[in-house]
């Protein structure tokens, strides 16, 4: 080695520094990754909530779909008292235990967002619980009331 800095003998090779580290990532991406975990948490929370807040309506579909058919007197008053029982967890008690008629034909498609109870094809519902023979479209009676229990929007949500 020579003291001339000049010389060439005084060369060496390029110390390069180490390739950088993915892990730990920079705290960024932990608050990131926390803030994620978190959206998920309440996500999930939240699906958990609904699915057992909508439990009456799976059981009100599950008893609609055990109606004999075609719908005599005896199945039209379980059809109505299926979507009163389905109106009281849902709604108020003082706002739907009172309503019969086409109060409750009107309430149903009110809550329901439809016209297929006060005057579409379920209209004649309350005839047929009382026992009087109405000619109409059981299936459509049917859709109707799943479609009313399905769609209607309960009270807080």
């Amino acid at each position: 080695m020579s003291t001339d800095p000049a010389d060439l003998t005084n060369l060496r090779d390029i110390v390069l520094p180490q390739p950088v580290s993915y892990w730990p990532p920079a705290p960024g991406w932990w608050i990131l990754a926390a803030l994620l975990l978190a959206g998920l948490a309440l996500l999930v929370a939240r699906a958990v909530v609904r699915h057992r807040h909508d439990a009456y309506r799976r059981q009100a579909l599950r008893e609609l779909a055990a109606l004999p058919s075609p719908l005599d007197a005896a199945g039209a008053q379980s059809l109505a008292a299926i979507l009163k029982r389905t109106a009281l967890v849902a709604f108020p008690r003082a706002e739907t235990a009172r309503l019969t008629g086409k109060e409750w034909l009107r309430f149903l498609d009110q809550s329901g967002k439809m016209q297929a109870f006060e005057t579409g094809p379920a209209a004649r519902l309350p005839e047929m619980a009382l026992g009087a023979q109405v000619a109409g479209d059981d299936k459509a009676i049917r859709a109707a009331a799943r479609d009313w229990i399905r769609r209607h929007r309960a009270m807080g949500w």
